[in-house]
């Protein structure tokens, strides 16, 4: 009987390996045949003497130590020993083997609906055009001549940009704009209320600035502030401007915090719900809106100043600052704005706006489909870094918001010239961002 029952449990056993092995893929059943040598489908972004950056359909970004001869723009199989850490700068894994694929390799993003009208209008875009598809300028004083020539993805406006113009005046001037443009122009303003109020600081555009988001809260909750988003949407749409970047979802509960006036100024769970009520009030008013600052701004200085470092804990981080992202995220959020702080306990060699490390946790653990925007490169804790440009991209930005643009733009080609970056991954950055511009309706 002894005998009879070991025979049954090793009949058992065996009929389960054998239906496990047939309904997993090639992949997994490879895995399971050796669990020590694990694969990563990408696409080789940058490579250089010593190192090997690969992105994968979902925008994580691995770097290796370089190993072989394989150059920017190939599509590769590896297979490595070990975990992958998508929070490390640099991977310590060892790379067994690595092949070459023909499988092309996409973004994935929450723009997919429009991926194959993206994939034909990039076909039309010369390189010079799909470069400057991934900037987001500072509006020059000639903006419409500049803009002829460079067809760049976007422009963000400034206070300065409306004073004084009447109603009609601004919506020539962003008709115009889009007249002289291939493909349809974002038009962005931080037009956040209170403190921040690039076009409702003219008095000829509205009948007094928006609220900041603290005096709403106090003076009728989420109601006023749902009424609040959609007056806002409604006049930025009116006016031709069809991004937003704000809300500033920064958690601030300290008067004395640089961000506080800018901010909700209440904890994590009631900014969350702050983060969902303005994405949901924005949707199908025809302007989008754009959380900030990752990974959260906490009680830091002013970054257009200098370099900043944040010091708090990565558990703080995670329990107190990345809620509300997530919970923007979870409504639907289509931008995220990156901040410049140093976050020791993420990266302390690059600001966030330039860290790996940083742009794989908003895709990883916040999964994150949408378009990923830089703070100002012109400012204070960047525009000293060199090639600051180049590291944006390769950090996992979709958007680069820049002044200096023919600067950011020869960079970018120069580097296309001289192999470090592939043009297909400019391709990649430019379909995303077509995409986007397809879902809102532009194209």
């Amino acid at each position: 009987m002894n005998n009879f029952f070991k025979a049954f449990i090793l009949l058992i056993f065996v009929g389960l390996l054998v239906y496990g092995l047939f309904i997993f893929d090639n992949d997994e059943v490879e895995v399971l045949e050796d669990v020590k040598n694990k694969k990563l489908f990408g696409t080789i972004i940058k490579t250089d003497e010593e190192l090997l950056t690969i992105q994968d359909k979902n925008s994580i970004i691995y770097v290796f130590k370089k190993s072989n001869n394989l150059m920017a723009g190939n599509n590769i199989k590896i297979e490595y020993k070990g975990n992958l850490d998508k929070n490390k700068e640099i991977q310590e894994n060892e790379i067994i083997s690595y092949e070459k694929i023909n499988k092309n390799i996409y973004f994935e993003s929450m723009f997919d609906k429009y991926k194959e009208e993206a994939k034909e209008k990039l076909k039309e875009m010369s390189l010079d055009e799909k470069i400057a598809q991934i900037f987001l300028v500072r509006y020059p004083d000639s903006g419409v001549d500049i803009l002829k020539k460079y067809q760049f993805g976007g422009y963000v406006f400034y206070a300065k940009d409306f004073e004084n113009k009447s109603y009609d005046e601004v919506k020539k001037m962003m008709s115009d704009l889009q007249n002289v443009s291939k493909v349809p122009i974002l038009t962005a303003v931080d037009e956040e209320g209170g403190k921040v109020v690039r076009v409702s600081s003219n008095p000829n555009l509205v009948n007094e600035p928006f609220k900041s988001s603290r005096e709403l809260y106090l003076e009728g909750g989420f109601e006023t502030i749902k009424e609040d988003t959609i007056n806002k949407s409604k006049l930025l749409f009116a006016l031709g401007i069809n991004l937003n970047l704000a809300p500033v979802i920064d958690v601030s509960i300290n008067s004395n915090d640089y961000m506080y006036s800018r901010s909700l100024g209440e904890d994590s769970l009631v900014t969350s719900k702050y983060a969902k009520e303005v994405i949901k009030a924005s949707k199908g008013l025809g302007v989008s809106y754009t959380l900030k600052h990752f990974p959260g701004y906490g009680n830091n200085a002013d970054t257009h100043n200098g370099e900043v470092i944040d010091n708090r804990s990565y558990e703080d981080i995670l329990k107190n600052d990345l809620p509300p992202f997530e919970a923007g995220i979870d409504e639907g959020a289509e931008a995220v704005l990156v901040s410049h702080n140093i976050v020791n306990s993420i990266d302390s060699n690059n600001p966030a706006s330039l860290s790996t490390s940083v742009h794989n946790l908003l895709r990883n653990k916040l999964h994150f489909k949408g378009i990923i925007i830089t703070d100002d490169l012109a400012m204070g804790a960047t525009k000293d870094i060199e090639g600051a440009t180049l590291k944006a991209i390769l950090s996992g930005n979709d958007l680069i918001i820049t002044t200096d643009y023919e600067k950011s733009i020869n960079l970018v080609k120069e580097a296309i010239k001289n192999n470090v970056i592939d043009e297909s991954l400019i391709d990649r950055l430019a379909f995303r961002v077509i995409a986007w511009k397809y879902y809102k309706k532009m194209l």
